[in-house]
């Protein structure tokens, strides 16, 4: 006896419905390209604020895939996820998927009729799960930053290329900010000249006096979302919080995220690179200062500044004190890109902001006589799901993520150490430094973490 795959089960299953209907009527939405059977079933693990707000949405309304399983150590946070993705479908008059509920995220990795995992948890458990699902035969879209460490970042780019599965990473600038692609357009043509400097702007997070130590919630899986971290107090302030989405306390604790040069920095770094034809490369010199709290919770960097040589002698410069974009500065002149319209003190702009996309010479921006055209997309998740169904290559590759997320983690290594630094983007280690090296990696909490996983095949702890 022949044995039925999914897609065939399905299909019998529709049809076989559909005789016994009456009309014999079958909606076109049912048979053919959107049919269930050919619609790939997505796993959705976090349910916070980045997974309701962007992730689910934007997977739902690609058309290309249903959300059937969800997943957070928050039980409320779950059981929401599942309200939320229930709801795309009334307010579309869509039949509802079975969405299934999960506070372990290996629950997801063990069903074989999953095909692709989101992964929208906070930074510290970026890669864990990415390397299990990966390890577990699902194609993934993990969100930014790609890891908290360099050693995480290198094992799940190896875990990729042998596996063959589509990875995207969550730097969306590339799709969904069409004047990124332009930009970096712009300058891979020389419009701005030779290009000598490059000045990214990226906020900073305050900090606060720390709380005091709390019960943990009923619903949290406390010990879980620490993960590989350290075992500390639980208090709200360190992870987040219980009544609605706002932003979440991790993103200011360095245990769980490594503040805005990784969280903002991973968007603009990707560019950075894009536009500099150095999406496999890296800086060769890197030096840094910041202020570092005192507090032990809130305790990311404020105010910093970084300075990074590239190849072709192009020099960049990081801090909080730019506009939040990127201003590429040639010798005929400058293009800034930003997602949208900033203010500026120079004097230079008589307007006091800068354009989403703007230049010195207007010239520079036209889009006509282009000899290097950038890939372009619709959208992002668009993108990764139009991969998993053909099997091509998505926008922002393993590979490339890996590489704009260690310049963005030595960058932080550099403003840690404050002394200069000469990083070696080749053999991906910091020459003769042991104290550097030491910082591309971190204890893993057993038994939790990425390490432990490694290209094993495992799924999980």
């Amino acid at each position: 006896m022949k044995t039925l795959t999914r897609r065939e089960f399905a299909r019998t299953s529709l049809l076989g419905a559909g005789m016994l209907a009456a009309p014999n009527i079958i909606p076109a939405r049912l048979l053919g390209a959107n049919a269930p059977s050919n619609r790939i079933r997505v796993g959705q693990i976090g349910c916070g604020r980045i997974g309701r707000d962007h992730d689910m949405p934007s997977v739902f309304h690609s058309g290309l895939a249903d959300i059937v399983a969800v997943c957070d150590v928050d039980s409320r946070r779950a059981a929401d996820g599942r309200t939320r993705v229930e709801g795309f479908y009334r307010d579309k008059e869509l039949p509802l998927p079975a969405v299934t509920v999960h506070g372990d995220y290996r629950e997801l990795l063990a069903r074989p009729d999953i095909d692709a995992i989101v992964i929208s948890t906070p930074d510290h458990w970026h890669a864990e799960p990415a390397l299990a699902a990966v390890n577990a035969g699902k194609d993934v879209y993990l969100q930014k930053p790609m890891t908290m460490t360099h050693t995480e970042g290198m094992l799940l780019r190896e875990a990729v290329a042998k596996s063959g599965r589509i990875f995207q990473l969550g730097s969306q600038q590339r799709c969904n900010y069409q004047q990124f692609r332009r930009a970096s357009e712009f300058i891979r043509n020389g419009r701005v000249g030779r290009l000598q400097r490059v000045e990214i702007g990226l906020p900073i997070d305050p900090t606060a006096p720390d709380s005091p130590v709390q019960p943990v919630p009923p619903t949290l899986d406390y010990d879980r979302w620490l993960g590989c971290t350290p075992a500390q107090p639980y208090t709200v302030q360190r992870v987040h919080p219980q009544i609605g989405y706002d932003r979440p306390g991790w993103l200011r604790n360095d245990a769980y995220c490594l503040g805005m040069i990784t969280g903002w920095g991973a968007h603009h770094y990707d560019i950075l690179h894009w536009a500099l034809d150095l999406e496999l490369g890296g800086p060769s010199r890197i030096e840094g200062r910041a202020d570092f709290p005192t507090n032990k919770i809130w305790n990311v960097h404020g105010a910093y500044r970084v300075e990074l040589d590239y190849p072709g002698g192009v020099h960049v410069t990081v801090s909080d004190q730019f506009p939040n974009g990127l201003k590429f500065i040639g010798d005929d002149g400058w293009i800034f890109v930003s997602r949208g319209s900033v203010p500026t003190k120079d004097p230079a702009v008589p307007r006091g902001r800068l354009r989403p996309l703007d230049a010195s010479n207007e010239k520079f921006l036209d889009p006509k006589g282009l000899a290097v055209e950038l890939p372009r997309c619709e959208e992002h998740h668009l993108n990764w799901l139009e991969c998993v169904k053909s099997r091509k290559t998505p926008l922002v590759p393993a590979p490339v993520a890996h590489r704009a997320n260690s310049a963005c983690i030595v960058s932080w290594i550099a403003m840690k150490l404050g002394r200069p630094l000469t990083w070696d983007a080749q053999a991906e280690r910091f020459v003769n430094d042991a104290e550097a090296n030491a910082l591309l990696t971190r204890p893993e909490r057993a038994p939790y973490g990425a390490t432990r996983l490694r290209s094993s095949g495992r799924v999980g702890t």
